[in-house]
């Protein structure tokens, strides 16, 4: 997979969806955090590539909902993969996941 160019958080889309709502920032990222780890655990093992595709693109809408553009990037890009590369392709998403995680936690 390519490295991205994308940002990894952009708060200032966010806070046009939260109107600068601090406590509303906040449980919509903690929503998201929480959503990347059940499509994490379901991309751990998928059972079928349906589950696969499903798991990447609800955590891209997700992140690209709050602003999390390179995670969505890595999301989009982890959909289309074959079976052979799912292994790579979630330590990839992983890696952004955590890489946003750090990013929402220098938000003031």
């Amino acid at each position: 997979m390519k490295p991205l160019a994308t940002p990894v958080f952009d708060d200032a889309h966010l806070a046009r969806y939260t109107g600068g709502d601090a406590a509303l920032r906040d449980e919509l990222l903690s929503l998201m955090c929480d959503q990347a780890r059940r499509c994490l655990a379901i991309m751990d093992s998928p059972p079928d590539p349906a589950s696969w595709r499903a798991a990447c693109h609800t955590l891209k809408g997700a992140a690209r909902g709050v602003g999390a553009f390179a995670l969505a990037e890595i999301c989009d890009e982890a959909e289309v993969q074959s079976a052979a590369a799912w292994a790579g392709a979630r330590l990839a998403v992983e890696r952004a996941f955590r890489e946003t995680e750090r990013a929402f936690g220098t938000v003031d």
